[in-house]
């Protein structure tokens, strides 16, 4: 029996809420070893703090399943949920990057963010169908330099709009911006006035424009195309807005309503025609196309 002496250990079970000092800093792992969990497999909702599995996630169409936050989504992301599978044309990819200011760094940081979210500017566009009905459509992403609106961007949306007019279809636009962008000054605000003459030409055509307001929808962006929709949608809890908050506060020196600026409030006060969840928007967005298109059944 000498032989196996030594070769087995006694294990102790303890109760939790039961140790003793000397229990404390005991572990059942050696310590040279680690857990390692993968990164990206678990989000925080910033709204509730619910830890959530980021697969349970993207298939709740990127909605807190506990209260009903909607994270901000990438642009290709959006449009498959949107549009029917296989049917993505995109437009107008990769434009020349413009520095019309000489703006110190800018093309590096434009540079990098394409690499980083293989992207090629802050707006997506191309026509695909909707439960089989063409449609045109935009789709901004707040992940490249937050949405901001400059030459390309205003481009590619204006672009956008014209061949909708010329194809006789609708357009749809996900508006998500923090507006106007800074690097490119007064050019950057000349997008205002372009995209909202090319959306008055689309309306003359009697074509009908839906804008989808998400978070957040601030600036240059919401003082032009954004709310020039014939119908206009927002997802809940959006912000939406000229100036933000803070400004506002710090201008006027007094404090905000609560929930001022959020979607809900913004219904209330007639700034928009509905809220929509995620998981709702396609059948909305095509039963609006049914509505307004001749031709259409509804």
């Amino acid at each position: 029996m000498s032989i196996l002496k030594g070769r087995f250990k006694k294990t102790t079970y303890i109760t939790l809420g039961q140790e003793t000092p000397e229990d404390i800093g005991r572990t059942a792992v050696p310590d040279d070893i680690h857990p390692e969990v993968p990164q990206g497999l678990w989000r925080k909702c910033k709204k509730c703090g619910k830890t959530l599995y980021a697969q349970d996630l993207r298939d709740n169409y990127k909605v807190c399943s506990k209260c009903g936050y909607h994270f901000r989504i990438k642009a290709h992301h959006r449009i498959a949920m949107v549009l029917d599978e296989g049917s993505f044309r995109q437009l107008n990819n990769d434009l020349p990057v413009v520095n019309p200011l000489d703006f110190p760094e800018y093309e590096e940081k434009l540079a990098g963010l394409k690499e980083r979210t293989g992207l090629d500017e802050a707006v997506v566009t191309g026509v695909g169908q909707i439960d089989g009905q063409d449609t045109v459509i935009a789709v901004m992403d707040a992940s490249f330099f937050m949405g901001s609106m400059g030459s390309v961007v205003g481009e590619k949306i204006t672009s956008a709009i014209e061949e909708a007019t010329r194809l006789m279809l609708p357009i749809i636009i996900f508006c998500c911006s923090g507006g106007a962008r800074m690097q490119e000054g007064m050019i950057s605000l000349m997008q205002m006035a372009k995209t909202s003459a090319a959306l008055k030409r689309h309306a003359d055509m009697r074509l009908p424009y839906f804008s989808v307001l998400t978070d957040p929808t601030t600036g240059g962006v919401t003082a032009s195309f954004a709310m020039l929709g014939d119908v206009i949608l927002a997802e809940p809890g959006a912000l939406i807005g000229f100036a933000g908050p803070r400004v506002i506060e710090q201008t006027i020196g007094q404090k905000l309503p609560k929930g001022f600026q959020e979607a809900e409030f913004l219904l209330e006060h007639g700034f928009v025609d509905a809220i929509v969840k995620r998981e709702e928007l396609k059948d909305t967005l095509s039963h609006l196309i049914r509505m307004h298109m001749p031709g259409c059944e509804v």
